[in-house]
Order: C-alpha cells, then sequence, then structure tokens
C-alpha cells in the first residue's frame, strides 16, 4: 500500500514538474517577428534606397546582427554595420547601386536572445544616382523607418525580460520540490515500518 502511495506522489511531482516548464517554456518559445520592411517585400521603387530597414514587435539585439542586399549577379550593396533603433534595424546601401532586383537577407537576435532571420526582395527600376545618393545619408530623414519606431519603444521596454532565464529557475523549481515530496515519502514509510517491525 506505502508503495502505491510512493508511486502516486511521484507520478503527481512529475506531473507537477511538466506543467511547471510547459506553462515556462510557452512564453519563452515565442521570438521575435518581423512586422514590415523598408521598402516592402516585393515593391517596386524608382531607385535603389539609401537604406534598407527591418521592423520587429520587439526590440532586437545588436549581437550577430548583419543585413545583406544583393543585387541580381549576387553583389552585395550592404555599406557598413547594421543600426538598430528601438525596434528598428537599418542597413545603410553604397551609393551607385544598379536598377534591378535586390535580396535581402537579414539576420538579428531576438530580446531573448535567440537568432531570428528572414528575406524579402524589392526591385528598382532605376540605378541609384552616386552624388545625391551620398548627400541624401542622414538615416533619420526616411520615412520608411521612421514612422515606426515611435510607438514601439514603450511596449517593447516590459518585454525585454529574458524568458529563457524563466525557463531554468522554473525547472530547479519543480526539480526541487519534486526531490523533496520524494524524500519526504522514502522517509515517512521506513519509519512506519521501523514501528512495525
Amino acid at each position: 500500500m506505502r508503495r502505491i502511495r510512493q508511486l502516486r506522489s511521484a507520478l503527481l511531482g512529475a506531473v507537477v514538474l511538466v506543467a511547471v516548464l510547459l506553462g515556462a517554456v510557452s512564453p519563452a518559445s515565442a521570438h521575435d517577428t518581423a512586422e514590415s520592411t523598408s521598402p516592402a517585400a516585393g515593391a517596386t521603387v524608382a531607385a535603389p534606397p539609401e537604406q534598407v530597414s527591418v521592423t520587429f514587435n520587439h526590440n532586437p539585439l545588436a549581437l550577430g546582427s548583419q543585413i545583406l542586399v544583393n543585387d541580381a549577379t549576387g553583389a552585395n550593396w550592404a555599406d557598413g554595420p547594421v543600426k538598430i533603433v528601438d525596434n528598428v534595424a537599418a542597413q545603410k546601401l553604397k551609393s551607385g547601386a544598379p536598377k534591378g532586383q535586390y535580396t535581402v537577407h537579414w539576420r538579428v537576435a531576438s530580446s531573448d536572445g535567440h537568432p531570428i532571420e528572414g528575406s524579402f526582395t524589392f526591385t528598382a527600376t532605376a540605378a541609384a544616382a552616386g552624388t545625391t545618393a551620398a548627400a541624401a545619408v542622414p538615416t533619420m530623414g526616411t520615412a520608411q523607418p521612421g514612422t515606426t519606431p515611435a510607438p514601439a519603444p514603450a511596449p517593447a521596454g516590459s518585454e525585454q525580460f529574458p524568458w529563457s532565464v524563466m525557463v531554468f529557475v522554473a525547472v530547479g523549481i519543480g526539480i526541487l520540490v519534486a526531490l523533496g515530496l520524494m524524500a519526504k515519502r522514502r522517509l515517512t514509510p521506513d519509519e512506519g515500518s521501523d514501528t512495525e517491525s
């Protein structure tokens, strides 16, 4: 009878542990997502823009960020490092980019630390002007990324918590609770069996 009780309590502890783990892993598995791109995916623009950008639902981390802007021949027109302002990751383009289709491959670390990546394409109907594109470099002057960062900082600041840490804490607590229950159950029957003998 006591062994059945021990088995039941061990199973109950395992169920509690699994429930805690599933509850902690569910929010952690929801990584950040790209909400929009500039230019828009599949868009046709008059000329290659001064920069391309990806807007996320949370603020990405700067670790390992990369944006490649490849033309139809595979040449990369990205110029300098990726700049992340709030929830927008932007990549400046070299001046004099040719007309044609471009494929943008992006990779960033989401706010929970996990890498996320994606790609989109756009087409330029004319080549970029070399000197005018260089003269109009101010990144804040472009309408594409400037429209999205304003509303984003408030909600993103509250969800910057590293959920992966919560998973480890929940696992540790669950294991301690299960071990405590199992140890208590093992000690109690041993004392009872000693008194019976």
